[in-house]
């Protein structure tokens, strides 16, 4: 696994100050919404660590563990992982793109709706 992917990793599990070295200060993400519909575009290497503090606090002990790759093809990244934290567990796929060294992009799929039923936030 290359640094800059163990780095992606080290940070969604908790390592938040790994996003100014890795995450490209013109951030985007694509993220599915929980409830269906078309990709939500997301800005911004802040957003983003308040997003994987908040999962942090939702689920304590989460870690995401890779379970296949990284599969590169320049400039992109993709991997698949497991997350559990406790009795929830899901899976998902990250597509990374780098431009100089950096995470510039990032799409996210992801058994969220999965991981929102087992956490009781929404029905099963």
């Amino acid at each position: 696994m290359s640094d800059l992917t163990q780095a992606w990793i080290d940070f969604w599990n908790g390592d938040l100050a790994q996003a100014e070295g890795i995450v490209h200060e013109d951030f985007v993400w694509h993220v599915a919404p929980l409830t269906g519909g078309p990709s939500q575009d997301h800005t911004g290497r802040d957003g983003l660590v308040e997003w994987v503090r908040g999962s942090h606090q939702n689920m304590p002990g989460l870690k995401f563990t890779v379970e296949v790759g990284p599969i590169s093809q320049e400039p992109f990244h993709v991997l698949r992982w497991f997350a559990e934290a406790g009795a929830v567990s899901f899976h998902g796929t990250d597509i990374l793109r780098v431009d100089n060294g950096r995470i510039a992009e990032y799409w996210l799929n992801a058994d969220g709706l999965w991981a929102a039923q087992q956490l009781g936030i929404m029905p099963s």
